[in-house]
This record gives C-alpha cells, sequence and structure tokens, in this order.
C-alpha cells in the first residue's frame, strides 16, 4: 500500500482480508482476548499508542483492538528486519509500517520523523517505548519515541498494557502455550503534554501510567 500525504490511512479491504486471514485462526484456538478501554483510543484523528512489548504476537494483540474492534487502520513503528522478513514483509508493506534502522541514530530520528507526519494526517501510530522485549517481562527503560512525536504533533499518548500473549510466543521466540490462551488488551486514559513539558518529563509520567496498570 502506498500511504498518500496529508491522508489518513483507510479501513479498506486490506485490513478486512487480514482479519479474515488471522481471527480465525485465534478462535480456533479458543483464545480469550479480553480488550478494556477502547473508549479512550480516539474514533478519528491522529495519536501515539505506547504500548508494552512483552512476546511476539503484541502486534496482533494491539490490532485485536483497534482494528478489529475499533474499525480503524493502525500504523506501528516496527524494526527494518521485520520489515524484510520472507514471511512478514508483504503485510508490513500491505499496512504502511515504519520502518527503523536500530543501528543508525540518523535513521531512528529519520523514522521519528516519517511517525510524526502519519499523526499530523490523522493516523494511529503504535510505538513500544522499550523498543525490545524484557527477558524478564518487567518494563525496560523507555526511549523517548512515543513523547517525541506527541510533542511535535500535540496529539495524545494512549498507554495500552498487553498481557498474556508472552505465553504463545515470548522473549525465547519458542512456541509454548498455544490452546485457550488467556490475554488482556487494556487501553489507559490519554495522556497530553502539559505547557511547557519535555519529552523526559513526557517519558517519566508515561512510565508511570504504564507501571501503574
Amino acid at each position: 500500500m502506498v500511504k498518500q500525504p496529508g491522508v489518513p490511512l483507510q479501513f479498506d479491504w486490506r485490513w478486512e482480508l487480514l482479519k479474515a486471514l488471522i481471527i480465525p485462526w485465534f478462535r480456533l484456538a479458543g483464545w480469550r482476548i479480553r480488550v478494556e478501554g477502547l473508549e479512550h483510543v480516539p474514533q478519528q484523528g491522529g495519536a501515539v499508542i505506547a504500548f508494552n512489548h512483552h512476546s511476539y504476537a503484541d502486534a496482533i494483540m494491539l490490532a485485536w483492538g483497534v482494528v478489529h474492534k475499533g474499525k480503524r487502520p493502525l500504523r506501528y513503528l516496527a524494526k527494518r528486519e521485520a520489515c524484510e522478513g520472507r514471511w512478514i514483509g508483504w503485510v508490513t508493506r500491505w499496512i504502511s509500517v515504519i520502518p527503523v534502522d536500530r543501528g543508525s541514530p540518523g535513521a531512528r530520528a529519520q523514522a521519528l520523523v516519517g511517525a510524526e507526519g502519519a499523526v499530523r494526517d490523522g493516523d494511529l501510530v503504535a510505538i513500544a517505548p522499550e523498543q525490545t522485549i524484557s527477558d524478564s517481562l518487567d518494563l525496560l527503560p523507555f526511549r523517548h519515541g512515543p513523547a517525541r512525536v506527541a510533542l511535535a504533533t500535540g496529539a495524545p499518548i494512549v498507554p495500552c498494557i498487553g498481557w498474556g500473549s508472552q505465553r504463545f510466543i515470548g522473549p525465547d521466540r519458542r512456541l509454548a502455550r498455544v490452546l485457550r490462551l488467556p490475554v488482556t488488551v487494556r487501553f489507559c486514559e490519554p495522556i497530553v503534554a502539559l505547557p511547557g513539558e519535555d519529552a523526559r518529563t513526557l517519558t517519566a509520567r508515561l512510565r508511570a501510567r504504564m507501571e501503574e496498570q
């Protein structure tokens, strides 16, 4: 999918096709996915969704709430290796994932510029402030990406806490439990930058909110 500048990503047949391919698998496996706080996700306009990165199924669980339940497209900031993978590369291109080259500070900054443009266009952009999965599943130190995008655009940050899908495929990348897995995806009250606030203090507020959850 070619993303048109100035135009928000549309919920079109591509998303319906992905839903048709993915949702039956989880229903057949008997996953019990509970989505809470979806009313905190804006129904229109741009926003940053900051989520805890605790499994390799995070993207699907986020989409379960935003795309499947909320009927809104969702863009992701994701490492370039995932975007270029043989099996999922075509999916990331379809849904206009914003690739990040984590080995280059300049490339990371450019990815944030892309995220800012997407939010200004009216898209929802998902960013994991931890960047990677913690072996202990405790929150890792946060980077300032979500805060910088929010400060540059004036958009809110919607904290999202997920739990449960790490029992399917977690930090060790090995499949574990597959059937009847209970999963919770909780969207929290949006955080809006205060007058004069910088990325460091906004990130601290974001982390505190997510730790509470």
